[in-house]
Formats: C-alpha cells, structure tokens, sequence
C-alpha cells in the first residue's frame, strides 16, 4: 500500500484537531523510566529493557470531554554519557515533567535536588515572566521490593510538597498498578488541557547546549497511526538494564 495525497490529507485534519503534549521522564538510571512509559503506552510491564541511549519516544492517544490529545512520552537517558549532548532537546517545547525515584535506592531519591536544579536551569519555574511553572510530579517506583525500601513515604511526601509536585508510590512491575499508572497521566492531561499552553515558549540555554544544539545531528522524524508507538532516536544497542524495573 502506497502513502499518497488522500492519506497526506487525512493526516493533516487529524493533527490539525489533536492537542499534542510533551511529557518527559527524569530521573536516575534503573529507576524504570522505560518501564512506565512502556506501562502506559502498551498496558504491558517490559520482558527486557536496555539503557536508554539519547532518548525513546513513546506515544498514546486518548479523548477528553470529546477532544483528541495526543501524549508524547520521552523516555530519557539517566547516564550522563548518554544525556549530556541530548538535555536541550528533553527541555524544548516540553509540557510536563516527571520526576522519579527507586524507593529501595536513597541515592536515586537524594539526586532529585540534582533534576530539579536542570528544571530550574532550563527556565521550567516561570513562563514569560507571569510566574507559571511547567506541570511536574514525582514518582517512587519498585514498592513491589517493599521490604527492600529506602526511602520512607512520609520523607518523600515532604519533599514533594516542598517542591510543590503531586507524588505517587507505584509499582510498574505488578500488573494491578496499570489503572493507578493510566490515572496518572489522564489526571496530567486534564492539567495540561485547562492550562496555559507550553509548546512554543523560549527555552533557556547554557553555553554548552548552545554548541551541542549547533553540532548535533539531524534525524528523521516519524509518522504515526497507531496510538501507541514507540521510536528510537538513535539506533544504538545499549546495555541490558539489571534490576531497572525487575523484583529479582
């Protein structure tokens, strides 16, 4: 089957009605980024996952009060050696952020200040100059290892409220935590319909994104039919990813 003019057409009244939302996922490698993109994208918890090189796009569609939106996840890299040419790119245009943690390690819990201080850097506190912040939340994974945790709810509990987010304890792992994970995002997107639209404000650059952005690369970007869709940026192998999103 061929792509042409009808098909081009078609497309084109389709976006023209959809309201697209980029969301990205923050946060310290192996805490299950791609797990709950994945999670929410597909329903399904992840067989095998490897180290998210650059970033993965996911994407899901639904209808609110009548209106098509479009969630345009990005799964992004926790390495350093794998994000630091890419963090202009997560930041451009980007509509909602979301922090998280692994419960049963301190360490990716304690490095939450470390994210938060890029949101900052990257103008996300303010738009503008009226004070309006780009949505965040934040997300404690892996309670399936409760035994093993770390971190205590109530110190994340105020940790979040001090930097003003929503936060959740979830397991992306257990299949009975996919309705609290969908409720998430479906909470974000009703936000994100009835505020103030993030897609074209001015991002703030460092010196460093500045030569990254003039030297980087291009890509193609891809279509899509499907509401769920999942696409690399690079096509690189990365490592297999032990203990990301697995109770063993």
């Amino acid at each position: 089957m061929f792509y042409d003019k009808e098909d081009e057409d078609t497309d084109r009244e389709v976006l023209a009605k959809e309201q697209v939302f980029k969301i990205i996922i923050i946060g310290d490698s192996g805490v299950g980024k791609t797990c709950l993109a994945h999670r929410f994208s597909t329903g399904k918890f992840p067989e095998r996952t490897e180290a998210t090189i650059g970033v993965d796009f996911w994407e899901k569609s639904l209808t609110l009060n009548g209106s098509s939106i479009r969630l345009q996840i990005w799964d992004t890299a926790g390495q350093e050696r794998f994000r630091k040419s890419m963090v202009v790119h997560y930041y451009r245009n980007v509509s909602a952020v979301i922090f998280m943690y692994d419960i049963t390690r301190e360490g990716s819990f304690r490095a939450l200040e470390t994210w938060l201080q890029e949101y900052d850097n990257y103008g996300l506190t303010e738009i503008d100059g009226e004070g309006c912040s780009v949505p965040k939340l934040m997300i404690g994974n892996k309670c399936d290892l409760i035994h093993e945790r770390t971190i205590n709810s109530n110190e994340a509990r105020k940790f979040a409220d001090l930097h003003k987010m929503p936060m959740w304890e979830i397991s992306t792992k257990n299949d009975e935590e996919l309705e609290t994970i969908e409720s998430i995002f479906l909470t974000l997107a009703h936000k994100l319909v009835k505020s103030k639209t993030f897609m074209d404000r001015p991002l703030r650059y460092t010196s460093e994104d500045s030569k990254s952005e003039s030297t980087r690369s291009k890509t193609k970007s891809g279509r899509f039919r499907n509401s769920q869709k999942r696409i690399k940026l690079k096509n690189q192998s990365g490592e297999h990813k032990k203990n990301c999103c697995e109770s063993s």
